[in-house]
């Protein structure tokens, strides 16, 4: 076991990307981060490592980087190369931290990644992720873009490969489509929070793909683009919220990024931001989404602890059967 210590003061190294490069390709590893604000855009592809911070609030990996900055070559950066951590490899494990991009609201300056989680198995525990539009991206891509340069980053020309992914105590803030991709990832026990995008001037103007509705809304908490044949995104026993000021009904729990999109919500906790529909269809509410498996079961309010209303749930949203409910409970990752 290959074990390091980063330490602003007296570790034996005082940045973490340092640490990373230290580290055997193939040789399990820990690296052990200590108290303190790093300002460092790390991309970590070494076989099986694992991050320990000194504390959710303690240690903190900040980075602000936007997909609408311009490179060199006069592109822009695009949104897979404007993480503030990238995690390959076969197994990532990071816990007791806070991983944030800094840069702000989405509608300035792009989509921003605070995680790009990539390993064939991530295991985050005790990590803040915080951000606005696009927080965490959990890989893969689907397999064809929709704008042509759409996916450049680091693993635009790779085979899609799917990834296992866990988090667990976890807390997560964004606003547009801020928990995003193909994998197939379990939420136990974490607080999901909607940023209010009503106080950026920028954002009051925009609905971010919503023209066929002129109610403003705050975001979309989730955005899977796997198959029908993936388990998608499943939340258990969460707690999702929108921050202070959200507008009642402002906040879906999802949207498709691409049709077969599968999410659910097993014994959640929501507050009145998010939307009587649940789900929303991609580009419209309204708009019929018969491929996706969204669904949720076991929702109470954050207020009152009663049942949720799902009358007014989109069409398309599914009524989870107790079975189904308990294969995934009990489902493992």
């Amino acid at each position: 076991m290959f074990e390091v210590h980063v330490s602003k003061e007296n570790g034996d190294y005082s940045a973490i990307t340092e640490a990373i490069q230290a580290v055997p390709y193939e040789e399990q590893a820990v690296i052990h981060i200590g108290e303190g604000i790093y300002h460092e855009k790390l991309f970590c592809e070494k076989s099986d490592i694992t991050f320990i911070g000194a504390g959710i609030d303690k240690t903190i990996i900040e980075y602000n980087d936007g997909a609408f900055d311009l490179m060199e070559d006069g592109s822009k950066r695009g949104t897979f190369r404007s993480y503030t951590a990238f995690f390959g490899g076969k197994r990532a494990v990071v816990k007791n931290m806070t991983i944030a991009n800094t840069v702000g609201d989405g509608s300035v300056h792009g989509q921003a990644l605070a995680v790009y989680a990539d390993a064939d198995v991530c295991l985050f525990e005790n990590v803040k992720l915080t951000g606005h539009q696009d927080t965490l991206f959990c890989a893969p891509l689907p397999l064809t873009e929709r704008q042509k340069n759409g996916f450049m980053g680091p693993r635009v020309l790779n085979p899609r490969k799917k990834t296992r992914q866990l988090y667990r105590n976890c807390e997560i803030y964004g606003d547009v489509d801020f928990i995003f991709g193909g994998a197939d990832a379990v939420f136990e026990d974490c607080l999901i929070v909607c940023n209010n995008r009503q106080k950026n001037e920028a954002s009051k103007d925009s609905n971010d793909g919503d023209k066929a509705d002129s109610r403003f809304i705050n975001g979309y908490i989730t955005a899977a683009c796997g198959t029908k044949d993936d388990l998608g995104f499943v939340f258990r026993n969460c707690t999702i919220k929108g921050e202070e000021g959200c507008a009642e009904g402002s906040v879906f729990l999802g949207r498709p990024w691409r049709d077969e999109a599968r999410t659910v919500f097993l014994d959640c906790k929501t507050d009145k931001s998010i939307a009587p529909e649940r789900f929303s269809g991609w580009g419209a509410i309204g708009k019929d989404q018969p491929d996706t498996y969204y669904g949720e079961y076991g929702s109470v309010s954050l207020e009152s602890g009663e049942a949720i209303d799902l009358s007014k749930k989109n069409s398309f949203v599914r009524d989870i059967t107790e079975e189904e409910y308990k294969r995934l409970k009990q489902l493992k990752v």
